[in-house]
């Protein structure tokens, strides 16, 4: 048996699109060809987007579409709960692990003030937090607390983290300055996502991460994390993006080819997956074809580079 350990952690907050099947099946093609194990995780942290209903459909997806899983979701596992929405006693002892080390503090930011006072780094529009609440005194802290529920922050020192993408190679990013303190906890009590998804991965055994592009920049923050929890970092494999024919990102709020309309028009799941499959790389024509089928045409020098725009 493979000792690689994959998985795919969606948001269960609609049904998903060609994005999603998308980053899904890269992520399963890339587990099954070195025979390894795969684990699906609900990130169903926010109840306002995400509920159970919405995390059974997406199964239902994946089983439509074979792309089977090992352990998570409604089939459980040896690290259940694999519904982030159960798992905030957990999030918490990280945390508190953290606070422990003095890592973390109470930020009283607003969005606006954080928009007014923060230029978006220049790669991706992402805010750096310029760390006003970083040096509150126990007094400023207690006063501010009485009018708002703060955030909470990890301190990040002036140090270089590197990751070795297994698709887009070495990517490189000063935490002081390309990233800032960023948040662990939401001003409502939400854990963010940035601790739950490295907290989990941790715990989970998980050694390969594919998802998409997008998410990218936060790859070095995720490691140093990792560092800080004493855990081994996995091989991060980003994919580009399908891109709608306007050359807009999908999105599930806008039903962007939703698996629903392309299986209501009469395509196949098998004809879908050829489709994906094409616009991948992996074989010459857009053909019919199984999950299964695809697993020897895997291959990450085959992934094109640039995102995909839908034709």
């Amino acid at each position: 048996m493979s000792s690689v350990v994959g998985r795919f952690a969606p948001s269960p907050s609609g049904r998903m699109h060609l994005g999603n099947l998308f980053s899904a099946l890269l992520a399963w093609l890339s587990v099954r060809a070195q025979n390894g194990m795969m684990v699906l995780r609900m990130e169903d942290l926010d109840p306002q987007r995400t509920n159970r209903e919405r995390a059974q459909a997406l199964e239902h997806d994946l089983s439509l579409f074979g792309l089977d899983w090992d352990m998570g979701g409604s089939k459980g596992g040896p690290h259940a709960p694999y519904y982030q929405s159960e798992r905030s006693a957990y999030y918490q002892s990280v945390l508190d692990r953290l606070d422990g080390m003095g890592l973390i503090y109470p930020c009283f930011c607003t969005r606006a003030q954080l928009h007014a006072a923060n230029a978006p780094h220049a790669s991706d529009g992402e805010l750096i937090y310029d760390g006003s609440c970083r040096n509150l005194s126990k007094e400023e802290i207690t006063t501010r607390c009485q009018s708002r529920s703060p955030a909470l922050r990890l301190r990040v020192p002036d140090k270089i983290i590197t990751i070795n993408d297994l698709h887009y190679g070495s990517v490189a990013q000063n935490l002081k300055t390309d990233c800032g303190d960023f948040i662990l906890q939401r001003s409502d009590g939400v854990f963010a996502y940035q601790l739950a998804v490295v907290a989990d991965d941790a715990a989970m055994g998980i050694t390969q991460i594919v998802r998409g592009r997008d998410l990218l920049s936060s790859a070095p923050r995720q490691a140093y994390l990792f560092e800080l929890l004493g855990a081994p970092t996995p091989q991060f494999a980003h994919i580009p993006l399908l891109l709608a024919p306007d050359g807009h990102r999908l999105s599930k709020r806008e039903s962007d080819i939703s698996l629903d309309a392309l299986l209501s028009q009469g395509k196949s799941p098998q004809s879908i997956l050829g489709k994906l499959a094409y616009i991948a790389g992996l074989i010459d024509r857009p053909e019919p074809v199984t999950a299964q089928d695809l697993i020897p045409h895997f291959s990450w020098s085959k992934i094109p580079h640039r995102d995909i725009v839908l034709r």
